[in-house]
């Protein structure tokens, strides 16, 4: 993976809007050139930034009146030369799936998050199983349960995609995609499902009212260079995957991104990165995230060998006394398997404690450890419960 780089794979050639314009000109422009990101100058024609489709529909502002300056954000640069590893660690540390590339202080195209799952998969890697990377037992939703409950499951566990289930058979998936279109950008009558024709409210919805359906599917077998392949013929960014019929995870272009970007080596054995949103960490609320996390390394990092925890935080747009609420969900990656936790809390410390003392009780009680006595003694006495019931 090391000899590939943004130069082999990234877009050339760009659209682009001036920070003036108005967001009405963007959405003509995503919508007549389906392009994945359009860059954005300022009144001199050079790079200010970029702006997504996404942004621009779930900001809910008047397009007519609202300028683009209002939305956009100076998204990391690259160059041509930087490897892909590299490139996934920017796209999740910033959460934006566009990054653009430059040559000697010059624009000359993006590089995607498609572009670079592609270029990896193409290489050995691709011939990996499905089950290696996959999200397992994900979350679901019941069919009759409403869109604000989906709305609230996306929030409260930080994900994207959510399989339907009706009468225990996957019945379909949502995204926030469907989200954005059916919520943000509601019709004036409910076109989908059973309620046809009927003003409703969109929260009240079903979500077998927005869901899309039927769902494509691959096996735990499948290589990834198949699942990237059934992902960009179909134009989803998830795939569901089942065995014998019944769902077993969910693939999803973050979960290619994360190991894509542990393919450069790091120096320690447990590495650990973060996605922040909608907060700002200082820097005393860094170094206690980094002295908990190395104590965290220092125990589990024999037992492990490689692994990286990726951390994302964000607010839920709720405070008290001026203290926002965080939702804090970890993701550890290593080589014997993939261990999550989350939790919520009114500062950054506390909520990075707890989350990461619920991914330590989950570590010691995992099959992945549980042969290993030391570990098992740990988890007793954690757990207050007499080493004689193990």
């Amino acid at each position: 993976m090391s000899q590939i780089t943004v130069r082999d794979v990234f877009t050339k050639g760009f659209l682009t809007v001036n920070e003036n314009d108005t967001l009405s000109r963007c959405l003509e422009t995503f919508k007549k050139e389906m392009p994945p990101v359009i860059a954005v100058l300022d009144n001199k024609g050079k790079y200010a930034g970029v702006i997504t489709r996404r942004w621009v529909i779930r900001s809910r502002l008047d397009p007519a009146t609202t300028k683009v300056k209002t939305l956009m954000r100076p998204a990391p640069k690259v160059t041509p030369d930087l490897p892909l590893s590299k490139a996934a660690k920017l796209i999740i540390e910033s959460e934006i799936r566009q990054l653009p590339v430059f040559e000697n202080e010059k624009l000359i195209g993006f590089v995607t998050d498609e572009n670079i799952i592609h270029g990896a998969v193409t290489q050995d890697w691709g011939n990996t199983p499905v089950e290696s990377i996959m999200t397992k037992a994900p979350h679901t939703i019941e069919a009759n349960r409403s869109v604000g409950a989906v709305l609230t499951l996306f929030r409260e566990q930080g994900i994207s995609h959510v399989p339907v289930m009706e009468n225990g058979k996957l019945a379909g998936i949502i995204s926030i995609q469907d989200i954005l279109e059916h919520v943000f950008q509601p019709p004036d009558r409910q076109t989908l499902g059973e309620i046809v024709g009927e003003k409703v409210p969109v929260l009240t919805i079903p979500a077998k009212g927005i869901m899309t359906k039927p769902v494509i599917t691959v096996n735990p077998e499948t290589s990834l260079r198949e699942a990237e392949k059934k992902m960009h013929d179909f134009d989803i960014s998830c795939l569901v995957v089942t065995s014998n019929e019944r769902l077993v995870g969910i693939l999803t272009k973050r979960d290619f991104l994360e190991p894509i970007s542990l393919m450069e080596q790091a120096e320690r054995k447990l590495a650990i990165q973060f996605g922040v949103k909608g907060i700002v960490i200082n820097p005393d609320q860094q170094g206690f995230m980094m002295d908990e996390f190395d104590s965290f390394a220092r125990k589990y990092q024999n037992a492990l060998q490689q692994g990286i925890l990726f951390v994302y935080l964000k607010t839920h747009g709720t405070n008290h006394k001026g203290v926002p609420l965080l939702h804090c969900r970890m993701q550890l990656r290593t080589v014997k398997g993939v261990f999550y936790s989350s939790s919520e809390g009114w500062g950054v410390e506390s909520t990075f404690r707890v989350a990461l003392d619920r991914l330590d009780r989950r570590l010691l009680r995992s099959k992945e450890l549980a042969y290993n006595p030391k570990y098992a003694r740990d988890f007793m006495r954690k757990i207050g419960m007499p080493q004689e019931e193990l």
